[in-house]
């Protein structure tokens, strides 16, 4: 059984789907595994390190994919060729293809995929459940996301984080405003408080406040009433009524006004992001005062951001980088390697030296797009 890893060929996209490490645990269930050359280098992984591991080099994408019985991926495959080779094409009928398929928003690229008889995983849908953590990639990206848009954050202010009590006066430390507490906002707190920030964190999932406090950050309540109702049971916040964002706007406006830096992590599934940071907020924080928009390539929850730059507005600088797990593409890439190795070896038969899906595994018919030709997740089908 072959086992392709090819380089992502998206504009931005600095990660690799593998590790040495991953690679060296496939080989050792009897996989070929063939790597594309420099498919680890903005990543920081050599084609030497994979060969000691135990991959194949090939010379490019359509010697890596001739013949792959699994496709491993950070990004959909190409399905065009004017974001690069169209790889869709170089995917034998029947290969079974892993990846974050960006499935709610791009379900034309789905249906072309059931159609090239592909069977395809996208496994930014992995079902919330204690036993798929270790497969979670959007919780793995998102933890260094959130760790990374504190830096950068802080980058782009002018002044120290922490308190600074010097002979000459002191530096009173920066104020950190968190919107949004899953794992990116989370690991935002945490981050900014270890640089010696004041933080304070609000979300629409009031079974958050405990978690925001024991980091040592305090919780910005809108409405507890509201705040009830407003996660699914997957674990993931539903969209709010329009007065709960009008009191959050009341509340969050006030608040704002005294912040140094605003980070927005609010993103709801196959939907736009919510605007959370409007630009009248935006024209009341003092000049100088950075918000970085995590949500910005679904739209942002600041209209003010722009995708791929940092621009300043009104005197505040708003930070809107693409691919942010990408800025941090070596740990990236080994954290999403092994989810995917996570998911893939309860179902290694190893006498066989084959894949035997379990097709009614929670983890399986949560991730499954398409399979013999058809899109069968039941968010396509109307089953969900």
């Amino acid at each position: 059984m072959k086992i392709a890893i090819p380089r992502e060929c998206r504009p931005g996209e600095t990660r690799v789907a593998a590790s040495p490490e991953v690679v060296k645990k496939l080989a050792g269930f009897s996989f070929d595994v063939a790597v594309e050359k420099g498919a680890g280098e903005a990543a920081a992984i050599t084609d030497a390190n994979f060969k000691d591991a135990g991959a194949t080099i090939a010379e490019d994408a359509t010697a890596t994919y001739k013949n792959a019985d699994i496709v491993l991926k950070i990004q959909r495959p190409v399905t065009e060729g004017a974001e690069g080779q169209n790889e869709l094409s170089l995917i034998k009928k029947g290969a079974v293809v892993l990846a974050h398929m960006a499935a709610l928003t791009h379900k034309e690229d789905v249906a072309a995929m059931a159609e090239a008889g592909i069977t395809a995983f996208a496994m930014e849908l992995m079902p919330r459940i204690t036993r798929a953590q270790s497969m979670d990639i959007l919780s793995s990206q998102s933890n260094l996301a959130g760790y990374k848009a504190v830096l950068d954050g802080a980058a782009e202010y002018g002044s120290a984080f922490p308190m600074m009590m010097t002979a000459a006066g002191t530096v009173p430390p920066a104020k950190v405003f968190i919107m949004g507490v899953g794992v990116a906002g989370l690991q935002a707190i945490a981050t900014a408080k270890r640089l010696g920030a004041i933080v304070t964190a609000t979300d629409v999932r009031p079974a958050t406040k405990e978690q925001v406090e024991s980091l040592g950050g305090k919780f910005l309540e809108v409405d507890p009433e509201m705040e009830k109702n407003a996660q699914t049971e997957g674990g993931y916040a539903k969209e709010m009524p329009p007065e709960y964002f009008e009191k959050q706007k009341q509340v969050v406006s006030e608040h704002i006004k005294s912040q140094d830096l605003v980070i927005t992590t609010a993103l709801i599934p196959g939907r736009s992001a919510p605007v959370l940071v409007t630009e009248d907020m935006v024209k009341t924080m003092n000049h100088g005062s950075v918000i970085v928009d995590l949500a910005v390539e679904a739209g942002g929850n600041c209209p003010l951001s722009q995708l791929g730059e940092v621009v300043v507005k009104h005197g505040v600088t708003l930070v809107g980088h693409d691919n942010v797990p990408g800025r941090l593409a070596k740990d990236a890439s080994l954290l999403f390697a092994k989810n995917l190795l996570n998911f893939l070896s309860p179902h290694v038969d190893q006498e066989k030296k084959d894949l035997n899906f379990d097709w009614e595994d929670e983890t399986v018919a949560g991730t499954l797009l398409c399979r013999d030709g058809k899109v069968i997740h039941p968010m396509f089908t109307g089953g969900e």
